[in-house]
């Protein structure tokens, strides 16, 4: 490793990484769980999420008031998240609290009772939460867009699951998901602050020395995309619109051609999409573009909110953009702009404890090795405008590309027609050129 960040592998398999921080005075843990929602039987859907929120609802020795009194005490900050590929539990700290925290989080971990009213209970708040997620069309429209990329496969469905599904699951359910997966060799604690690494080992050795064991070989069926286009009715005031194709795993080493060529087209105000449509005509609040990586696959999507009557001619204009890249490399000056804005992101985010701590864990749980800042740079910055519109010819082709839109789409159909019009034209006028 590095004189700052060390890696040790306990003999329950639990992999600890640490960074150590000497200029602050807090510690951030992650504890990252190789449990996410692609892993879930189909009629199980949401069973990761539900899980995530139950580790909070009392342990052996703690209520769940007790739990998050804890916390209070500390003056920490303690939180998890659920995504297709890994469940997190994380806390920062003062580094004089770090026991305090470690022992907490074991607590929940290994020691959760799961009781019947407490899963009750929080299935009604998460009935609540997709209720309030099918409210958040910018949101819902994400999903969608990755359902209709990759219909029928995990990745594609949401990582909250449904009403239907969480309805129907049983504490059994959960006990039986917590065995198979909640198991040490299945599990990268990253702690980053003001910290010796021997002394957290020792922690972590001392209150998860009871974890232990390996899962099973994880499902690895990779994605298939396919292109096509869904359209949702929803009573609201604007389109919300995705247009993208299938983008790349986190191992591929095209990755950094695609960060540069995300700046380029959406990743900000002098983007090229936000100065064309937002700027120039004024035809959205937002618009932008981002890329999702997983495993073996990922997305590159373009998400764009406007009112109905603007949605046609966004469609096209955003393909007008995209077949521009194709046509022609960005400039010299272009490209500096877009890289010098990456590092700059890059590096400010990294200033926090909490930001390195996830930098620790994603190296070690998808490239099985610390990435450093300064190989990031490089990368970076070696990144050539013809890598940049391969990516774009590569990726965007007219037979990957897929559409996913909500908006008050009435019943004659009409504006949903349009929208559909407007992709299929413009996807077939870039296959004529």
């Amino acid at each position: 490793m590095t004189e700052l960040i060390n890696k040790t592998v306990l003999p329950s398999g639990i992999r600890v990484l640490t960074e150590r921080m000497p200029h602050v005075r807090t510690a951030a843990m992650g504890i990252w769980v190789g449990a996410g929602s692609r892993y879930e039987p189909a009629p199980q859907h949401g069973i990761t999420h539900f899980l995530e929120h139950l580790f909070f609802k009392g342990t052996e020795k703690r209520s769940a008031l007790e739990i998050a009194q804890a916390a209070d005490d500390m003056g920490g900050q303690m939180n998890a998240f659920t995504d297709r590929e890994q469940t997190v539990f994380f806390v920062k700290v003062l580094s004089t609290h770090l026991e305090q925290a470690v022992e907490i989080c074991a607590d929940m971990l290994l020691h959760s009772t799961f009781a019947t009213e407490s899963v009750e209970r929080e299935r009604q708040v998460i009935i609540e939460e997709i209720k309030s997620y099918e409210d958040a069309p910018d949101e819902l429209v994400q999903d969608l867009f990755a359902q209709t990329v990759w219909n029928g496969h995990p990745l594609g469905r949401p990582v909250i699951g449904t009403l239907a599904t969480v309805s129907r699951l049983t504490r059994d359910d959960c006990l039986a998901h917590v065995q198979r997966y909640y198991r040490a060799a299945n599990v990268v604690v990253a702690v980053a602050g003001e910290i010796e690494h021997e002394h957290v080992v020792e922690l972590i050795s001392r209150y998860f020395g009871s974890w232990d064991g390996a899962v099973e070989v994880m499902p690895a069926d990779p994605p298939v995309p396919l292109a096509d286009v869904a359209t949702r009715f929803k009573e609201t005031e604007q389109v919300h619109l995705c247009v993208g194709a299938q983008g790349l795993a986190y191992d591929d080493e095209r990755r950094y051609a695609l960060s540069v060529l995300d700046t380029v087209l959406g990743g900000g105000m002098s983007s090229r999409l936000f100065q064309e449509i937002r700027e120039r005509r004024g035809l959205v609040y937002t618009i932008g573009s981002y890329g999702a990586s997983y495993r073996d696959g990922g997305l590159f999507v373009i998400y764009a909110g406007m009112s109905p009557s603007a949605g046609p001619e966004v469609i096209r204009l955003t393909f007008a953009e995209i077949e521009k890249m194709k046509q022609e490399s960005p400039s010299p000056e272009e490209l500096a702009r877009a890289k010098e804005s990456l590092k700059g992101s890059l590096m400010l985010g990294l200033e926090s404890t909490s930001s390195r701590m996830m930098m620790l864990a994603r190296s070690e749980v998808y490239y099985n090795r610390q990435i450093t800042l300064d190989e990031l740079i490089a990368r970076i910055d070696a990144v050539t405008a013809d890598e940049v519109q391969q990516m774009v010819i590569e990726l965007l082709r007219p037979g990957r590309l897929s559409m996913a839109a909500i908006g008050p789409f009435r019943p004659d159909g009409k504006l949903d027609g349009e929208l559909r019009e407007a992709f299929r034209q413009s996807r077939g006028s870039a296959v004529a050129r």
